[in-house]
């Protein structure tokens, strides 16, 4: 019988796996954030994607070998959390990584000595892959490690070899596994049965460079990035049966558990799933806020919402009512400071976070589930299995229930929705205003990765020179590589040094102007990919050709302008922590030529007092006229003299620190004025919200304040001329005019309503009748919803016993529809909410409301007589 090995902790393993690879010569690294540097990706997904820059050759590492702990998220298998013994939401990559050092044989030695001699793994209980073709690594298994050929299984290329992209470094991949049954022997052994083996470490050799005919050439610097997951390895050291009944995450599970009043291990297997999704998903949350991520309804802040909303619904399931996320919260903080010490410096963040997007989904969870229980029960009444995607979008626009949630709940009733109807109504909604992001040209990317080994990263020179002679290195039309362009083409220029500003740190880039022997180039915008300063412009002139010599200038009018906004933003921080409150932190900015955008965390809004306040604070330290003092230092000692940081941005060992004594001091790559005196004035816009705990200031300062005051003097201007009155007397003119506008508006509606009467009495007469019943269906032209209603209540209490049914289209593209019925009626099991809300689908649209008195509208005015004629047709078969 093979023996077992030694149990011990989450936090030793992981201290283990560090300290061995230290003892090595490597650099321990530590974990980056959440909020990945690769545009291409919400989240840091890998291990080794904070070092894919190196990996792709466009960044120089700092060491030849690194160690790190990675935390990461995935959600792409959020499904599978709880189901299976391994899937998580949030999971902690161990990772060794050579950069052009050692290879092959030495990252197999190691990765077998740390797995049997350091954690004590039974050799015997190992079994290893390796890619089909790579006879080199199958020989060091066998002949230097001495792992039987038996338990050595090659694998085809979807299992055990690693790729960046369609072109661009590639590799081999040796895996090692835990064999759970090793009595089973080594006949017909299969690494896909994960009941018997679970593969805890990854060892990736990246030797090859793939092009785009797919042929493969050795890389001159091979890497090794390897992968050991950490929940993985407890599961096997601490013999439980999953990952989460380790001591990473059991303790969660088992507080939920408490809240809850039940026991884990005697509960059903439902139940053991939702505590699981609460011991992952609150892991991920407490992180993902720890990384200041915020949640939104876009990007990985909807991702961020989405698991808070999962972790709330399945407690509910388990039978918790209350509010209960911030008590599994603390323990998952507890579980993790000692490795990730922002989750505890953090705490009020995360707890205050948690505790809103709780509260305001369980008011959504009420309404969202009461309805979608009458939609399944009617769905299952009718003998139907799929919810209608119109259903399932009326719950999410008008409820804010995730599509996600209903297709579980719905999946728990064994139905489904109809997506591609979900969609359908999705695309006629009014597009959702989407956050600002930074976008990356992939096919400029893929072009320059392809070119990166052949051209080093752009020298920038604009903190000092405004122009500077330098070489075209690429150029690009569309993103394709090209070797000459001429007058009137749309380009993308590399340099081997530029003046240029590069978009970056919320700095928009420089403009200016490109030029050479008969060649102009305007550049418009210049973005950073990598290490590489992209132009993009267009040639006004000449021929552009690579290898050409250029001047290359940039507008110095439009560069004053962002110095002084960006030196502005810097001080609207400083003045907001001191004035506001010395926990605010940056979220987010923009910093452009003719305004400014700074996002910061705040929990409430600004009293106007503040911000009037933080504006005067900002222009007497313009007028006070503070120096500049800009150096390049050491992180660790740039951070103790209290400089500022940008929380989530990734830092180099050095920095460049911009300060203004006694004022303020920020990292920052941005451009700067060398005095406050250079911004002239800063005049704030507006100050609102933009998502949950997120405040937004928008200011102009320095030239821009001019167009701005010529803007508003012309409207002023413009104003006074059409009211008659002087400047200072427009806000008593307005107050007048809207004073007799609410009138004007208030006698209409009176008179709406008195013809809207007049109107529906003339309908009594038309009035049938079906035994004790009276039925009035009609539609009455140009009423607004309000006055059909009161017209329905008149016609009710004049007929007495029976139902009314109107319809009118008050506006084009919009129809309205109001059923009132009597209790007779209600007795013969007709509801007027369920009965308008089926009318209404008919014009395209939907509602409800009580069983005697309901109001829906639709899209179709087309259909409303079509419409009518249904509801006259139902209530004739329903009352006769």
């Amino acid at each position: 019988m093979s023996s077992n090995p030694q149990s011990i902790g989450g936090n030793e393993i992981r201290a283990k796996f560090l300290n061995f690879y230290a003892q090595r010569e490597h650099q321990i690294l530590p974990s980056a954030s959440l909020v990945p540097e690769d545009p291409t990706v919400l989240l840091t997904i890998a291990g080794m994607l904070p070092f894919k820059p190196i990996f792709l050759g466009q960044r120089t590492p700092e060491f030849k070998r690194a160690t790190t702990s990675q935390k990461c998220i995935r959600t792409n298998d959020i499904e599978n959390v709880g189901r299976t013994k391994r899937h998580h939401t949030f999971f902690e990559m161990l990772g060794n990584f050579s950069f052009g050092d050692y290879f092959k044989e030495q990252a197999i030695a190691w990765g077998w000595e740390i797995s049997t001699e350091v954690f004590g793994l039974p050799k015997e209980r190992l079994v290893v892959s390796v890619f089909e073709e790579d006879d080199e690594a199958f020989a060091i298994w066998r002949d230097q490690i001495g792992v039987p050929a038996a338990r050595i299984k090659r694998m085809g290329a979807d299992d055990n070899f690693w790729v960046s992209g369609p072109t661009g470094p590639c590799g081999p991949c040796s895996e090692i596994y835990y064999d759970f049954h090793p009595e089973l022997g080594d006949e017909n052994i299969d690494l896909e049965d994960d009941t018997r083996f679970i593969e805890f470490y990854n060892l990736v050799f990246m030797q090859y460079n793939r092009d785009a005919e797919g042929n493969l050439t050795p890389l001159q610097n091979k890497n090794i990035d390897t992968g050991m997951g950490l929940e993985r390895m407890a599961q096997i050291l601490q013999q439980v049966p999953n990952n989460y009944e380790t001591d990473l995450i059991f303790p969660i599970i088992e507080t939920a558990a408490k809240i809850a009043g039940i026991n884990y291990h005697s509960s059903d297997e439902n139940t053991k799933v939702s505590l699981k999704v609460i011991g992952d998903h609150v892991r991920s949350v407490v992180h993902m806020i720890a990384d200041e991520i915020r949640a939104s309804n876009v990007g990985r802040g909807y991702i961020l919402r989405r698991l808070i909303r999962r972790v709330v619904r399945h407690g509910r399931l388990i039978g918790i009512s209350g509010e209960f996320i911030n008590q599994v919260a603390e323990t998952a903080i507890a579980l993790s400071e000692s490795a990730y010490p922002n989750v505890r410096q953090r705490e009020a963040a995360i707890k205050a976070e948690l505790q809103r997007e709780e509260a305001n989904f369980l008011k959504t969870l009420d309404r969202g589930e009461k309805l979608l229980a009458e939609i399944i029960a009617e769905v299952k009444k009718q003998g139907k299995t799929v919810i209608s995607g119109e259903s399932a979008f009326r719950l999410y626009d008008t409820y804010g229930f995730p599509l996600e949630l209903t297709q579980e709940i719905a999946a728990e009733n064994n139905l489904t929705i109809d997506e591609d109807d979900f969609n359908v109504e999705m695309q006629k909604q009014v597009e959702r205003a989407k956050a600002a992001h930074e976008t990356i040209d992939l096919t400029v990317q893929g072009s320059l990765d392809k070119l990166a080994e052949h051209i080093h990263a752009t020298e920038f020179l604009g903190y000092t020179q405004p122009a500077a002679t330098a070489k075209v290195e690429v150029l690009l039309v569309d993103g394709v590589s090209q070797e000459a362009a001429e007058a009137g083409t749309e380009v993308q220029i590399v340099l081997n040094q530029t003046p240029f500003y590069a978009e970056s740190g919320g700095q928009i880039g420089d403009r200016g102007y490109i030029s050479g022997d008969g060649v102009v180039v305007r550049v418009e915008d210049v973005k950073k990919e990598s290490d590489f300063f992209v132009h993009f412009g267009r040639i006004e002139r000449g021929t552009l050709c690579v290898g050409d010599s250029v001047t290359a200038q940039i507008d110095w009018a439009c560069r004053r302008r962002a110095q002084a906004n960006h030196t502005a933003t810097h001080l609207l921080q400083a003045a907001l922590k001191k004035i506001v409150d010395e926990g605010i932190s940056q979220a987010g900015s923009l910093v452009s030529f003719d305004r400014l955008r700074f996002d910061f965390n705040c929990p409430r809004a600004l009293t106007p007092e503040e911000v009037q306040q933080v504006e005067e604070q900002i222009n007497t330290w313009i007028s006070e006229a503070h120096s500049a003092k800009i150096e390049v230092l050491p992180l660790a000692e740039a951070k103790a003299r209290g400089a500022v940081a940008m929380f989530g941005e990734k830092y180099g060992d050095e920095v460049r620190v911009i300060d203004f004594p006694g004022v303020s001091m920020e990292l920052c790559g941005g451009t700067h004025v060398s005095n406050t005196a250079e911004i002239g004035v800063f005049k704030i816009i507006t100050e609102a919200g933009v998502a949950s705990g997120v405040r937004r200031i928008e200011a102009v300062s320095g030239p821009a304040i001019l167009d701005y005051l010529n803007v508003r003097d012309k409207v002023v201007k413009d104003l006074s001329d059409r009211f008659k009155v002087k400047p200072e007397e427009l806000p008593d003119r307005i107050t007048t005019l809207q004073s007799e506008l609410r009138n004007a508006e208030k006698q209409l509606e009176t008179l709406k309503g008195q013809l809207a009467i007049a109107k529906s009495d003339s309908l009594l007469q038309t009035a049938t009748t079906l035994g004790e019943h009276k039925i009035i269906v009609a539609e009455l032209e140009g009423v607004d919803p309000e006055s059909l209603k009161t017209a329905a209540e008149r016609l009710l209490q004049k007929i007495g016993n029976g139902a009314v049914v109107l319809g009118s289209v008050p506006e084009a593209g919009k129809v309205s529809l109001v059923a009132a019925f009597s209790p007779e009626v209600n007795k013969k099991g007709l509801q007027a909410g369920k009965f308008v809300g089926a009318i209404a689908k008919i014009c395209g649209g939907g509602g409800g409301g009580r069983p005697n008195l309901a109001q829906a509208g639709g899209r179709d005015a087309s259909k409303l007589p079509t419409a009518l004629e249904q509801a006259q047709s139902d209530l004739n078969s329903a009352l006769a």
